[in-house]
């Protein structure tokens, strides 16, 4: 039954309670419980909160560009109120034996006729979330982008030889030009340049000396995406001169050091992040706010994505993987290999029935699967395939 929509009975003279089943638990005394997330119906909420439900339903009408709801007679749009309902984030406990029924909740489709939800018996709709503590409504973060507001305007062919009007300098900035003057080997010596220059930079920076304290740590550092990028970026700003190009990656002031969210963060910054995000999952912001106020949301996001490169983050996928394997699947899966090994000697012959597969099949089988000693092959199948050579042919015999 979990994440199934039932009916809750609370009381005989109030409607069913809608509750989502998020999973199901036995107390000390031998009863079960389960716990829910709430749904609210209109008659839950206070006037207030309908008021500013109605208006955005009003909204949402007006976006879809959708005449059905003004069509709809006032008795089904009477109902069609109580179908909806409104989503909480609220917890709460209830015992499994007052439940009285499964039901069908979704989000509020654009695309989808409103008499559907109509049609359907014990099938409602939510589009809001409603908080209890606070008393507010806010829109779910949810959404189909499908429908009139999201179809692209397709403008007019132009004409040959015509001009759209559009100022193409505003539309885009070219970062890197195809057909430059230089040749592919000249391209990486200049990239090899700019890596030298960023280990370099990179044994002058007292901070990095310390994060990388080898040349190996540091020239892998001065190899990451950051420094190529930047290397080609100076080269197509210089016009894709080499010699104007590295007088750029070493100005006046020294090597420029280029460091990415990876190089920047400390180790217990790291430990940090990998500790807010077993608790949090990717919820950013509660990290930022609890973990890591000092870093910036987009520190913070651009770093998920390097981490998940690396291969700590590897490791612990495959920790986290193993451990949601059953001891028993394991066990059932090696005795599986021990049974098909015992047993290769009777499918091989059944299926194939010529000996050189058998040769053939023991040659590769014997050194991997078998732990005692076999005669290759056995007289018995020897035997018996020289028995049917001898014999007239099979198709003589059936007839």
């Amino acid at each position: 039954l979990a994440a199934h929509y039932v009916y809750f009975e609370n009381s005989s003279s109030n409607p069913y309670l809608i509750r989502r089943i998020e999973e199901l638990n036995k107390t000390a005394n031998g009863n079960v419980e389960a716990k829910v997330v709430c749904f609210y119906r209109r008659r839950d909420i206070s006037s207030t909160l309908i008021v500013l439900a109605d208006k955005h339903a009003r909204e949402m009408e007006e976006e879809m560009e959708n005449p059905e709801m003004v069509d709809l007679p006032e008795k089904q749009k009477h109902q069609l109120r109580h179908r909806e309902l409104f989503l909480s984030r609220q917890l709460e406990s209830l015992p499994a034996t007052h439940i009285r029924g499964k039901c069908s909740v979704t989000l509020l489709n654009e695309t989808e006729s409103l008499k559907s939800y109509l049609e359907r018996e014990d099938f409602f709709f939510y589009s809001l979330v409603y908080d209890p503590q606070q008393k507010t409504l806010l829109a779910d973060k949810g959404e189909i982008r499908v429908g009139n507001r999201y179809q692209a305007d397709i403008t007019d062919l132009l004409k040959e030889g015509e001009d759209d009007g559009r100022d193409q300098s505003k539309l885009e900035t070219k970062v890197w030009e195809a057909f430059n003057p230089l040749v592919d080997k000249q391209i990486d010596q200049f990239l090899v340049v700019a890596r030298s220059v960023g280990t370099f930079a990179r044994a002058l920076d007292c901070s990095s000396s310390v994060r990388q304290p080898s040349l190996h740590m540091s020239a892998a550092a001065a190899s990451r995406d950051i420094t190529l990028f930047h290397a080609m970026d100076t080269l197509h700003k210089n016009v894709y001169d080499i010699s104007k190009a590295i007088s750029a990656l070493v100005p006046q002031g020294g090597p420029v050091l280029c460091r990415d969210e990876m190089e920047e963060w400390s180790a217990s910054e790291a430990n940090l992040f990998e500790e807010a995000l077993e608790k949090y999952g990717k919820d950013f912001t509660d990290i930022q706010q609890d973990f890591l106020p000092w870093k910036s949301l987009t520190s913070i996001i651009e770093y998920y994505y390097m981490w998940k490169t690396t291969d700590r983050y590897v490791q612990q996928v495959r920790v986290r993987i193993t451990s949601l394997i059953p001891r028993e699947a394991v066990l059932l899966a090696t005795e599986t290999k021990q049974l098909l090994c015992s047993s290769l000697w009777g499918s091989a012959f059944l299926i194939g029935g010529f000996l050189i597969s058998l040769l053939a099949f023991y040659g590769g089988v014997g050194s991997c699967c078998t732990t005692g000693n076999h005669q290759y092959p056995p007289p018995l199948l020897v035997h018996d395939f020289e028995c049917r050579c001898t014999e007239s042919p099979p198709w003589k015999r059936c007839k």
